[in-house]
């Protein structure tokens, strides 16, 4: 029987905040769709390989932009998540079926036909395994760099139900890992749901660098979900606090009628200068503006010493 989306309640809405009351975007979330066969080569590739990719299953506002550069955030371990959460549009359920043993192998492939320089990896939760899937996060890191040379990047669920199995992810040495805290404390399970863990989620970052010290953390946040300012530079803090290296702030979206509403569209500028304070409290990358997402030129904040 396949997971039902809970009925979720308005977010606390702060006061004084905007809130979109006509359902249209704002201008600056207005873009040109990219021209160039690139964009069919990348859709036709994930297609003749039978991969998934993030950017089409959460209807990413940037999968035009990337599949015409020809460059894709490949999603593993299928297209169902065990996880209701909030905001997100990938299908939620029962996966049917367990890990596909060649599916590394094909990440590989495509990775080298597109010419990635370096390869991003996510997937759906799967709490119905009992280590996360993390060996397969371990699998396909291994086969893309033996195949590719490329850099890699894993954009992993939390494993809060097999803590001991983010070591298996890590033991692959990707070049960052990242998991993103998704927004503010007293919103955290309202978003992410109730078996997410806001401390665990900080624990994770600070036992990457245990295991590994070379291998880069990353996380970000959805704006627009109800949270303060302040709230927000409080969870900067914490990030620092476990030494993340790098931090995404994007605009949410909200993905269909069922999902959580945005609370507020947040300008370009506020973007900036929300930016410009996370810079000053040490990370050592930030990207942040209405379109940032995770995984959005990846490439470019991992070179970043």
């Amino acid at each position: 029987m396949a997971f039902r989306l809970p009925v979720v309640a308005e977010p606390e809405i702060p006061e004084g905040t905007d809130v979109s009351a006509t359902g249209r975007l704002p201008r600056w979330l207005k873009r040109p769709i990219p021209r160039s066969n690139s964009n069919h080569m990348t859709d036709s590739l994930m297609e003749e390989l039978k991969l998934e990719t993030v950017c089409e299953n959460a209807k990413c506002p940037n999968r035009m932009e990337c599949y015409s550069q020809q460059t894709a955030t490949f999603m593993i371990l299928g297209n169902v998540c065990t996880r209701p959460c909030g905001f997100c549009a990938v299908h939620r359920g029962r996966p049917p079926q367990l890990p596909e043993a060649d599916e590394p192998d094909r990440v590989a492939e495509a990775a080298s036909r597109l010419g990635l320089k370096h390869v991003v990896i996510t997937s759906v939760t799967r709490d119905d395994l009992e280590d996360g899937g993390a060996q397969h996060f371990h699998d396909c890191v291994v086969a893309v760099r033996e195949k590719t040379g490329a850099t890699t990047e894993v954009l992993t669920p939390d494993f809060v139900h097999c803590k001991d199995a983010l070591k298996i992810v890590i033991d692959a040495a990707p070049t960052v890992f990242n998991h993103n805290m998704e927004t503010v404390p007293r919103l955290y399970r309202r978003v992410r749901g109730p078996k997410s863990d806001y401390r665990w989620t900080l624990q994770m970052m600070k036992q990457v660098k245990q295991y590994n010290p070379s291998v880069k953390t990353k996380s970000g946040l959805m704006l627009g979900l109800g949270e303060e300012r302040g709230e927000l530079i409080d969870a900067f803090a914490d990030l620092r606090e476990y030494d993340v290296d790098f931090l995404t702030l994007g605009q949410y979206l909200q993905p269909g009628e069922k999902y959580l509403p945005v609370v507020r569209y947040v300008p370009p500028e506020e973007f900036d200068e929300i930016g410009e304070i996370a810079k000053s409290m040490g990370f050592k990358k930030v990207a942040s503006g209405p379109f940032v997402r995770s995984s959005y030129h990846a490439r470019d904040m991992a070179e970043t010493e």
